[in-house]
């Protein structure tokens, strides 16, 4: 059950907050710039509001959440730390002496109150409409570009991942228990998966009733991260098979196994949309997404800047009818010619390949067709045929018995030659300088705040992590503004 209204906290120790945690706190500064009621009012339908056990309320549940994204900490070490951090009390709205909530509450709350909850669109609307009230954004254009997240689990076996997380907890041990050599359970043999689930079940007993470092933090931390993982297997989410996950190509001969986060920004470097996707997804087939999330969270903008994966036809068309000027060069081969065929084809703009559905990269390509300047010539890109035979979804793609495979596209069409004029002008070179602005962001995305790698399994648990992440980015660059406004 959820109360109907929040209860005033009378704790006569609350006065410790104004005196231990400094107004240039991040924490404090973020309590005192959101009106945080917002998520309670989307989550109401996920409560019962007159029956059963008083819930712990949402909005310090999802503040949970917030520090996880700003602190980059397992669930149990974030709780952990909370017990003793007033900072982390005071954000939470908690009396200094409150007792924290279990760990596995976290959990629970992604996956039974976030549910159908569109969190990544809200969030970033939220940020937006403060920088909007707080005269913040007044460009007229965005950016746009993509950034990859490495799957948690990678693209190794689940015995392979769990064998790696439980030596991770053996080694921290021994470097400081040498005692507990010999006491650890005998390692499975067998390539059973439940084996060596039971195993590492086995060590996180062994550590916690038998070591007398279990609570020191080198060893700590690396429990709680074996203890998740546990969790995650026992709830059906799978380890190295992520369902969601797919490969996507960073280069011709560099390919990541995880997700992509296509991203709108401001030229003031707020975040005005996003969209989460598995990696194979090619960049340019959501420049229309993100420019209408960016218009629905209050944006307005004339110019839209991004590299040459948004310059394909479609999109050319697109943001013409919009009066949208795209900033974006050309690449000869980026046509919207997938739409005739059943089977849809993605151009990779930084290995300059296409690649099919199923994720796999054309080994090579050439230009075809006769080369009179009234000649629309193709370029033909060829796909490994061993890797057809096998693959999933050859039907309707690879002719069985076929040598080759191929896909085709035209090199230029009307549409292109006015965009190759456009791309010549002084004023598309000018706005074409401030692309740069967006990859600072992606870098503080991935490095402070962990989203180089999905911190669980699944699209769904993806997209809260981007949420709560984009959140906290947009507001410190909100926080940063307003001081250097004052």
């Amino acid at each position: 059950m959820i109360s109907k209204q929040e209860t005033m906290n009378l704790s006569p120790y609350m006065a410790l907050y104004d005196v231990l945690i400094p107004k240039d706190n991040l924490l404090r500064q973020i309590n005192e710039l959101v009106d945080f009621s917002f998520i309670l009012e989307e989550l109401q339908s996920k409560y019962c509001l007159d029956n059963g056990r008083n819930a712990i309320p949402p909005i310090r549940m999802f503040k949970y959440l917030l520090l996880k994204a700003i602190h980059d900490l397992s669930d149990a070490d974030l709780v952990e730390r909370s017990k003793y951090d007033l900072s982390f009390k005071y954000f939470l709205d908690m009396a200094p002496e409150e007792d924290v909530i279990d760990s596995s509450s976290l959990t629970k709350f992604r996956r039974l109150r976030l549910q159908d909850m569109a969190l990544l669109d809200l969030l970033i609307e939220k940020t937006v409409e403060i920088a909007l009230e707080k005269g913040l954004l007044l460009s007229k254009m965005i950016m746009v570009d993509a950034t990859h997240t490495k799957a948690r689990y990678n693209q190794k076996s689940p015995k392979e991942f769990l064998q790696e997380k439980s030596k991770n907890v053996r080694k921290a041990v021994y470097q400081l228990n040498e005692d507990m050599v010999g006491k650890f359970p005998t390692k499975p043999t067998s390539n059973e998966i439940e084996e060596e689930l039971d195993y590492c079940r086995q060590i996180v007993k062994v550590v916690e009733t038998q070591s007398k470092v279990s609570e020191i933090p080198a060893v700590k931390e690396k429990l709680n991260v074996l203890k998740e993982v546990i969790d995650d297997y026992e709830n059906q989410l799978s380890f190295s098979n992520d369902p969601d996950a797919r490969v996507g190509h960073k280069a011709a001969d560099s390919a990541f196994f995880g997700f992509k986060t296509h991203l709108a920004m401001s030229d003031e470097r707020i975040i005005t949309a996003a969209v989460i996707t598995t990696g194979e997804k090619s960049d340019g087939n959501y420049l229309q997404e993100l420019i209408e999330k960016s218009q629905k969270a209050g944006m307005e903008f004339d110019k839209v800047i991004g590299d040459t994966a948004y310059s394909g036809k479609e999109n050319l068309a697109y943001t013409k009818e919009e009066n949208i000027q795209l900033i974006s060069k050309l690449n000869p081969v980026i046509t919207n010619g997938n739409g005739q065929r059943k089977v849809a084809f993605d151009y990779n703009k930084d290995a300059s390949m296409f690649v099919c559905p199923a994720g796999h990269l054309a080994i090579r390509k050439a230009r075809t067709g006769k080369k009179q300047v009234n000649e629309n010539q193709k370029m033909t890109y060829y796909f490994d045929t061993e890797k057809c035979k096998i693959c999933p979804m050859r039907e309707g793609c690879y002719k069985e018995g076929a040598k080759s495979k191929t896909y085709s596209v035209t090199i230029q069409s009307q549409t292109h030659q006015e965009q190759a004029a456009f791309q010549e002008t002084e004023t598309f070179k000018e706005l074409a300088k401030n692309r740069y602005k967006i990859e600072p962001k992606n870098s503080e995305l991935k490095n402070p705040h962990g989203f180089k790698t999905a911190k669980s399994a699944g699209l769904f648990g993806m997209e809260i992590q981007g949420a709560t992440t984009i959140f906290v980015v947009n507001l410190k660059r909100i926080l940063k503004l307003m001081s250097e406004k004052e």
